[in-house]
């Protein structure tokens, strides 16, 4: 049997198109395969469940950040493993995560904006290049990159989902499943 489960938070960050649910879904899959509880917290998800609509402002976005970081530390509080997918690039959420939430585990998908533009799969770089669209993070907003990630992944090239969980998994010394 492995070692009891103390509450951990993966807070899986990047812009639009990096990878993060894709990569979060997956990593959650293969911990719970391994017998944590653990739950998927994606932003997409949330900002619908949050009733967040379509603001997009820096201010909207800092303060639905800040509702996620809240809503990991009470999950992890409870004793689960939480897999967070967000853009969120504010230093003083980040900062928030480290000092509050124990077990935090910040790991940043890096991916060239060319790149990112290049897969587009809901559309919102082509959007923001005919200017449909004027607030897209990373182009039209400003974002504060991680200063001091956990782990930062590459999410392009030759890398693939399940060699990013893998790199996350090997990271973090996940091979053992709790009690």
């Amino acid at each position: 049997m492995g070692p009891p489960c103390a509450g951990e938070v993966f807070w899986t960050t990047g812009l639009s198109g990096a990878g993060k649910s894709t990569v979060a879904a997956l990593l959650r899959d293969r911990l719970v395969a391994a017998g944590r509880c653990c739950v998927l917290l994606d932003g997409d998800v949330l900002r619908g469940i949050l009733d967040a609509g379509g603001d997009y402002a820096p201010h909207a976005r800092r303060r639905l950040a800040f509702s996620y970081a809240r809503l990991c530390h009470e999950l992890a509080a409870q004793g689960l493993t939480v897999v967070c997918a967000t853009i969120s690039m504010v230093h003083d959420v980040r900062r928030w995560n480290r000092a509050n939430i124990p077990n935090y585990r910040e790991i940043w998908l890096r991916v060239p904006v060319e790149e990112l533009a290049r897969r587009d799969a809901k559309g919102l770089y082509a959007a923001a290049a005919s200017g449909a669209l004027a607030d897209l993070a990373g182009l039209h907003q400003a974002v504060e990159e991680p200063d001091s990630p956990d782990l930062i992944i590459d999410n392009h090239g030759a890398v693939t989902a399940a060699l990013a969980v893998d790199r996350i998994w090997t990271r973090f010394g996940l091979g053992e499943a709790c009690r």
